[in-house]
């Protein structure tokens, strides 16, 4: 069985109680869960939260919920607790903010898997240096084979005969996309990967999928041209709400 299981977290440094922030009146995580039963209908969906403010919120609308602890290290630790009472084969990890995952991104991510991949992930070409810069912007470079090299904060590669020539025509054409904050797992490498121990790189970019990396696991990534909007920030937020007034 292939489900969709979306983290959600009340607890946020940056951003507190991001997912129940109103958009057009209507809390963030509720856009998030519309547009993924709306994008794949087929797949079953489930929401691994820690909080019974966010159970409620999605119980009300009719979308299942799993009550996970609230002291997971990351995403995926969650995720992992989760799919023992779901019981999925492959799992399909979304972030509960955000908003704009399509169908063929969940496909795509459907696709690594059946192609023998343990754990894969989505990237989108960036097309501003100001993206390129911003440190809440992940960074991913992918090898010739589509395999992941490092994901990062930090604008790589650096440029180191010329900083001055990251402008946006160096960035559409440079080797590194955005990172998006969506996976697949198969359900025994999930299983495997909560066993790792936090890694050092996890620890000082705060990104989990660094784990498997410097533990020598591949994660194979899939390149789409439909960017998305991860909500970390409130002027996210405000982005994403322009987005639905504009429509």
């Amino acid at each position: 069985m292939i489900a969709i299981i979306a983290p959600a977290r009340l607890a946020s440094t940056r951003f507190p109680e991001k997912l129940l922030h109103p958009i057009k009146g209507r809390p963030l995580i509720l856009w998030v869960a519309q547009r993924l039963r709306s994008q794949a209908p087929n797949i079953p969906l489930f929401f691994a939260v820690d909080s019974d403010k966010l159970g409620s919120v999605l119980k009300a609308e009719g979308f299942e919920t799993v009550m996970t602890r609230d002291d997971h290290a990351s995403g995926t630790d969650r995720l992992a607790e989760a799919n023992e009472k779901v019981g999925a084969d492959v799992v399909i990890n979304v972030q509960a903010d955000e908003p704009l995952v399509t169908a063929s991104q969940i496909q795509s991510l459907i696709d690594l898997i059946e192609a023998d991949a343990k754990m894969g992930t989505l990237a989108t070409p960036f097309q501003t240096r100001v993206d390129f810069l911003d440190p809440n912007q992940v960074k991913v470079v992918v090898s010739r084979s589509g395999e992941a090299l490092y994901f990062s904060r930090s604008p790589i590669p650096h440029n180191r005969d010329d900083f001055d020539a990251f402008d946006d025509e160096w960035v559409i054409a440079s080797p590194v996309y955005r990172h998006l904050g969506m996976y697949a797992y198969r359900a025994d490498f999930l299983k495997t990967f909560c066993s790792l121990p936090v890694g050092r790189l996890e620890s000082i970019e705060r990104l989990e999928q660094l784990r498997a990396l410097e533990q020598g696991y591949r994660i194979q990534v899939g390149i789409t041209d439909e960017a998305s909007i991860g909500v970390d920030t409130p002027a996210d937020a405000e982005r994403f709400e322009a987005l639905l007034q504009d429509e």
